[in-house]
Formats: structure tokens, sequence, C-alpha cells
């Protein structure tokens, strides 16, 4: 049975419909495009045992992301650094609550050894939110960057901090590091925040990467929510203006899938179909880049997806010039 949901056009996307499976809303189970298979490459146990060796933790596991087999086969992972505890208990998130450990001096060390052991082009930094510490760890992305660029100067770096929040110029220490990507996601939907992502603000999260734009221009800005939470699609074509009016550059859309019972419910599956009509509004309304999928996740992709940033813009620089 098919369901379909009504929305108002915004901006320059013209009206339409989006289709909705509503069997694949209400019934129990993952759809078909949601199911991944396990890797059984070997690639997989060195990326494991690599991390391990050298005590560093990884978004992948810590969140279950669906797609570690796949990356971590490529020797893709994404570094999280500043402990695996954090101090925020956002309903989406799987990473463990509590009181946080000292920060580790030598942690930036270790992250370029295993950036450097890897091979990677680019590299994904990303931490637990850190709430007790003065500047939220600002000065520990500042470090990792520091140290990566010395250690892989041909790497290009990609960060995805937390919000920051109540913690003055912390942002902007990170932006002034110039990594080649700031990424900081809004997650979802201002309506749902208070339930999904107590302890956070939206308009904050927001002027965060306006801020960050503003005072590093050169560097690209990046944001992602999940979808499937309850949302209202002209909720989201909303959003996405917000991230516009803040020069956001990139924009990527995933299906929310529950880590464990206690975590917020899934309010439905949204097909495939659904994130082509997200991803043709966004490129309409100016980004450079759009990853829009059932699977698609902040890091996924993340090096493929900075060569097409670089190629956007270098194309839209040259639109400028011919005008």
């Amino acid at each position: 049975m098919r369901a379909w949901t009504s929305w108002e056009g915004r901006g320059n996307v013209p009206d339409k419909r989006i289709e909705t499976s509503e069997g694949a809303s209400r019934g129990k189970g993952r759809p078909p495009w949601l199911r991944v298979r396990l890797s059984a490459d070997p690639e997989v146990a060195r990326t494991r045992a690599l991390m391990r060796r050298l005590s560093l933790n990884t978004v992948c596991e810590e969140a279950a992301c669906p797609n570690l087999g796949e990356c971590w086969a490529e020797r893709h992972a994404t570094v999280m650094i500043l402990g695996s505890i954090c101090t925020r208990a956002c309903a989406f998130c799987n990473v463990a609550t509590g009181a946080p450990g000292p920060v580790d001096p030598d942690e930036p060390r270790r992250v370029a050894s295993a950036v450097g052991e890897l091979g990677l082009a680019h590299v994904v930094v990303t931490s637990v939110d850190r709430d007790d510490l003065a500047d939220g760890g600002a000065a520990h992305f500042v470090a990792c960057i520091g140290a990566l660029r010395e250690e892989a100067p041909d790497t290009t770096v990609e960060v995805l901090t937390p919000d920051f929040r109540r913690k003055p110029g912390a942002a902007l220490a990170v932006a002034a590091a110039r990594p080649d990507v700031y990424n900081h996601n809004l997650e979802t939907v201002p309506r749902l925040y208070r339930a999904i992502r107590p302890g956070a603000s939206y308009r904050a999260s927001l002027a965060l990467l306006g801020d960050v734009k503003r005072a590093a221009p050169g560097v690209f800005t990046k944001s992602g929510i999940m979808v499937g939470l309850g949302e209202e699609p002209e909720e989201v074509f909303a959003l996405m203006d917000d991230l516009r009016a803040e020069g956001c550059d990139f924009i990527t859309l995933g299906q929310y899938l529950q880590p464990t019972p206690r975590h917020a419910e899934i309010a439905r599956y949204v097909v495939p179909d659904e994130f082509e009509t997200y991803a043709d509004a966004a490129r309409e309304r100016g980004f450079l880049v759009v990853a829009s999928s059932p699977l698609t996740r902040s890091s996924y992709h993340a090096g493929d997806d900075f060569k097409r940033l670089q190629a956007a813009r270098e194309q839209q620089l040259a639109g400028q010039g011919a005008g």
C-alpha cells in the first residue's frame, strides 16, 4: 500500500508530492534498501587492530554505523577524539553518557600516526561533547589538525565538531586552524530538538556554521540531518533554507536507525525516491554538494565528496569569472 504526503514548494523548488511506503514505515524489520551485509574483508580486522594498538576511538564503532564494514574494508575510519564518554544524552546517539576522563595530550600524535599508516587522502576527526571543558575541546581539535598537517601534509582534513554551546570563541579557534571542511550536524528539525537533541539549540548550531563561514570563507562548511524521526517534509526544506542563508556548502541526509530500544523510536522508514526528492530540493537551493540516501552518514564517502566539493567550487568560480 502506498501513502502520499503532500507539501508546498519552497524557494525555487516546484510543488510536488513525496511518495512514502506505509508498509515499510510501519512494518517490523528493516526494509530491503537498509539491509547491509557484514564484510569479511581482512582489511576490516586490520583497521580495527590499528585503532586498538594506537588506543583510538572511532565513531564508526561507538555510534554503531551501518557502513563500518564497507568503510573499514577501504581503510577509512572516522576518529573520535576526547574519549568515548559524552557529557550529553541525545535520544538518537549510541555513544555512552557520563563523566569523561582527562584529555590525553598524546592523542593528536596517535591520530596522525593512524592516518599515516592507513595512507588516507582525506580524514574525518570528530569528538564526543565535552561540556566539562572550558573550551569544549576546541584546543584539542586544533592540536589534531596541527599534528595531521605535520605528519600527513597531503591529507585533507575534515572536522565534525560538537556545538561548543556556551563556549565563546571555541568554534572560531578550530576554524582558524583551517581544516579543509568544517562539519557540524543540525541532526533534526527545530521542532524535534527538545525530544531528540536536549541540551542543544537549533539556532546556536545554525549560528556556529555561519560564524565559521564568515571567519574562514575558504573552508567548506557542511551539515547533516537524520530523517524518519517524525519531521515533515516542509520542515526539512525550511532547514535547507536556513543552512543556505548561513552559506553552508554541503548537506547530508540519511535514515535514522534506532541503536537500542531505549533510544528514540523510528517514526517511519523514508523510501529511496523521497531521498532523491530531498536531493533535488537541496541542489535547487544552491548547495555545492548533496549526499542524500538511506545509508548516508556524515563521514560516508567523505573523501570522494571532498573532491566533488573542490570541483563544484572551481566550476562556480569559473562561472563567476565568465560573468
